[in-house]
């Protein structure tokens, strides 16, 4: 019997409807990739040399880390962060060319010289951070690092956090710092962030700490502190225990982390505020492995953005008031286009790294998130947050509402898909007045793949997965993503292209933490790599573009930077760029806390509009002309360039 084509085609035409729009979304979203000839052309503005960076001897090498028994197995997973690196001006000669870093490796957090060309300071050699008197123990190590003036004397200070205790304040003695004298241990006193931290031998709280951020956080014109926690508190590394410790107990909403820590600010030091207190519930025990500390809305309040793993995306507007903290989460409005994978505080991916800047030059900051996006792995997606408000009052009203009205575009513009994504951070490297996105990618370097067993792992039931045992094996020489390598994009129209292959960037090596600075003061952003399990990299920006720039130190009448002040450069055209003195936003990379504004080509001086809190928390705005290049501005009551 001949079968009716149109009956056939109504009963099949479900199928067929789901077919068309399977393959009509793969031709939309699928990377937009330009041409070879496209990317070399792309690739000629910019310039940049890889160098060596001392590092101290005598100190043993290992390739993975000791761990609890429970996780043996997963010895590698749990072996998997720890690579940091800070820019900053540690020796006072004006440059931030002396570099923080913390190193696996070794375990120990190092103070080195940037390799910079014709350097023009002295240099020094590298040393390890001591933190003795201060109790010790076997069972820890640095994890990152964030340079800053602590007690506000002007000198630069050092903030270190491990997993296995505590964070450290190394700060700096105010003599070594005003006689210039070149970094060594013992210009540096180690303080305890957490006071009672017991005697000889460490015995406090067993903190896993993997964010931190700097930022005047209540508004009274002071730096507070947030240190974000992975792991709850439980004996991590310590390889003489066997159980006591957890993973996560959801793939994608885990809440048995190890949550956060906010210190403010007073006369007597710091006042520690657990999260719990502060963090709205439901977000308070996330598995943190980023923040960023950074005021979107313009009322010079810091929003902080939690990139947690195994969670949702999480920003918290900022309402608090000097001596009193108060966020608010505010999301994306949902709708039934977006899934709710991509929106704002409704997210399910795996959080690593955070940035903030303006990348469609409306003047108000868009972001970019890192995610695991491997294809035939765990293909998930970065977020390239773009903001839809009017302006910054209207984003104001939207964020006081609850509301969250940046769209992720990252398909459109092609920065969706890279790799197991962590460290991010946005930056102008050839001062065309459009900001670049650098990348760190990669996972576990070793001969055999695990990428089954992790994908077992991705749809096991969540009552499983908090338990170690249930875990597969991740072992030294196992490998999951470990050809992985730094991704760089630059824009190209509508779009972006990742052009790390043209610049000699693409060196399949798992990456961690990026800083940037402009460590030889000539105008171009050089950047550091800490790269897990391998030496870190400085690369040395070359760039041949003849383009201009506005840098900007902004510090207050002892000479500390203003973290949190925001510039504004306008043009006659009603262009606007913007920058700001950032506190250490990131995963485990820290950029230095100079301004720096790439302007194109300009004929003559520009616009600034300076807007900072004073010492008493009074909010300053005032706007200077400035002629492109370097300046140094105090800001108090008022902004004088110095």
């Amino acid at each position: 019997m001949t079968q009716n084509p149109v009956s056939w085609l109504r009963r099949q035409a479900a199928g067929i409807v789901a077919l068309v729009v399977m393959v009509s979304a793969f031709y939309a979203v699928k990377p937009d990739e330009s041409s070879a000839a496209e990317k070399r052309e792309l690739a000629k503005s910019f310039q940049f040399e890889p160098m060596s960076i001392a590092m101290p001897a005598g100190f043993k090498q290992q390739t993975v880390r000791k761990v609890n028994k429970a996780y043996k197995h997963i010895e590698a997973w749990i072996s998997s962060v720890g690579a940091g690196v800070a820019m900053n001006d540690i020796d006072n000669d004006g440059l931030p060319n002396d570099l923080c870093i913390t190193d696996p490796r070794i375990d120990q957090a190092v103070i080195t010289p940037a390799p910079v060309p014709g350097r023009k300071s002295a240099t020094y050699e590298p040393f390890a951070l001591d933190m003795a008197p201060l109790p010790k123990s076997k069972y820890s190590a640095p994890i990152g690092c964030v340079p800053g003036d602590f007690n506000e004397d002007g000198a630069t200070d050092l903030l270190v956090y491990y997993w296995g205790r505590t964070p450290v304040i190394f700060q700096q003695k105010k003599m070594a710092w005003d006689k210039k004298m070149p970094p060594k241990m013992e210009c540096f006193e180690p303080i305890e962030l957490v006071p009672g931290a017991g005697g000889g031998i460490y015995t406090g709280p067993l903190w896993n700490s993997n964010a931190a951020a700097v930022a005047d956080f209540d508004g009274d014109g002071h730096k507070d502190l947030y240190i974000g926690n992975y792991f709850p508190e439980s004996p991590v590394l310590d390889d003489t225990k066997d159980g006591g410790v957890t993973m996560n107990d959801s793939m994608s909403h885990a809440q048995n982390g190890g949550g956060g820590h906010f210190f403010l600010k007073t006369p007597g030091g710091y006042k520690w505020i657990p999260a719990d207190k502060v963090v709205p519930e439901g977000r308070e025990k996330g598995w943190t492995l980023a923040a960023s500390a950074t005021d979107v809305d313009g009322d010079l309040l810091p929003e902080l953005y939690l990139g947690l793993d195994f969670g949702s995306t999480t920003l918290l507007h900022n309402r608090s008031t000097p001596g009193e903290l108060k966020f608010v989460e505010v999301k994306a409005s949902h709708n039934g286009i977006m899934p709710k994978s991509k929106e704002i505080g409704r997210s399910s991916f795996k959080g690593m790294g955070i940035d903030w800047a303006d990348l469609n030059g409306d003047g108000i900051l868009d972001a970019f998130l890192s995610n695991i996006t491997t294809s035939f792995g765990i293909q998930e997606s970065n977020y390239t947050f773009i903001s839809k408000a009017k302006n910054l009052d209207d984003l104001h009203r939207k964020m006081s509402d609850k509301k969250a009205p940046w769209k992720d575009e990252s398909a459109s513009l092609n920065t969706a898909w890279s790799g197991w994504g962590w460290d991010a951070k946005m930056a102008d490297f050839d001062n065309d007045g459009r900001p670049e996105i650098t990348q760190a990618t990669g996972f576990v370097k070793g001969k055999r793949s695990r990428w089954a067993q992790l994908q077992e792992l991705a749809t096991a039931n969540d009552l499983l997965v908090r338990h170690p045992g249930a875990w597969p094996k991740v072992e030294a020489g196992d490998d999951l993503a470990g050809d992985q390598y730094l991704r760089f994009w630059t824009r190209n129209g509508g779009k972006y292209d990742n052009i790390s292959p043209e610049l000699g960037l693409d060196v399949p090596v798992p990456t961690r933490g990026i800083a940037t600075g402009d460590a030889d003061g000539d105008g171009r952003l050089d950047f550091v790599v800490a790269r897990q399990w391998d030496a870190p990299v400085f690369y040395c920006n070359l760039s041949p573009a003849k383009n201009d720039f506005l840098g900007l130190k902004l510090v207050d009448d002892k000479g500390s930077p203003v973290v949190g002040a925001q510039v504004r450069v306008n043009f006659p055209d009603g262009k606007v760029l913007l920058g700001r003195v950032d506190g250490g936003s990131g995963h485990s990379g820290k950029r230095s806390t100079d301004v720096h504004i790439g302007l194109g080509k300009v004929s003559g001086p520009v616009q600034a509009s300076i807007s900072w809190r004073d010492t008493t928390g009074q909010v300053r705005k005032q706007a200077l002309t400035l002629s492109p290049g370097w300046h140094s501005v105090q800001l108090g009551t008022e902004a004088k360039e110095k």
